[in-house]
């Protein structure tokens, strides 16, 4: 995986890339849409923006590892939240959990609704 970097295009304004090249010889891993549920229980954990956002990168997580990669390998998230005066807290997380380097693109979108009601979904894109 390589970082793409240009001054012809606006530089990034958070921990993400501009773009990343992935050898076409890797192994992809798509991560459906994850939610701040306890797979322990099946609830919602309790807690601020913050704490819901662990709980999703952790779900994440755990689907990368199953799957034989890491948060390090990923490659691209789209984070969905339903208040993007949440964005700010939310991010501080998302720098703490995503440290690879280059850092995977990244898009984030307020939206209407999520399922469950929750205030955040992300799903995302690993090489393996």
């Amino acid at each position: 995986m390589k970082k793409i970097a240009t001054d012809l295009a606006p530089a990034a304004i958070g921990p993400y890339s501009q773009g990343v090249v992935v050898d076409e010889n890797q192994k992809m891993i798509y991560v459906s849409g994850q939610l701040p549920v306890d797979p322990k229980t099946g609830q919602f954990v309790e807690g601020d923006i913050q704490a819901l956002t662990t709980r999703v990168i952790d779900n994440i997580e755990a689907i990368l590892i199953a799957a034989g990669s890491r948060l390090d390998k990923v490659i691209r998230t789209d984070v969905f939240l339903l208040d993007l005066k949440e964005f700010s807290k939310v991010n501080e997380i998302y720098a703490k959990r995503f440290k690879g380097d280059p850092l995977p693109v990244r898009q984030t979108i307020q939206v209407a609704g999520l399922p469950m009601n929750s205030p955040i979904e992300i799903s995302c894109i690993a090489i393996g």
